[in-house]
């Protein structure tokens, strides 16, 4: 049918809401069969990271108790330097 037949006879405004109750309907339909499954899967991937994070910070806490540790040791031996001079100096 022509656009200005169903003008005539409905009015612009009957057409107008017609159309945008199409609108809706399309929006509804993109936003659950698309949006939302993307969504629950970005959803999963944010929990992995954030445990992974979470995971990490544990490990440099771990990390920094040792090497705090190993200074101490260290320091209470008198030990100040356990590496070796670079070069051809002799000690």
């Amino acid at each position: 049918m022509d656009i200005v037949l169903l003008v005539e006879k409905f009015g612009f405004t009957t057409i107008m809401v017609v159309g945008l109750g199409y609108f809706v309907y399309y929006v509804w339909q993109t936003i659950t069969k698309v949006i939302e499954p993307a969504l629950g899967q970005m959803q999963k991937t944010i929990i992995r990271l954030t445990d992974q994070l979470r995971l990490l910070d544990q490990d440099m806490i771990r990390l920094k108790q040792k090497v705090s540790t190993a200074i101490e040791v260290q320091e209470k031996n008198g030990k100040k330097r356990t590496t070796k001079p670079k070069g051809n100096i002799k000690a």
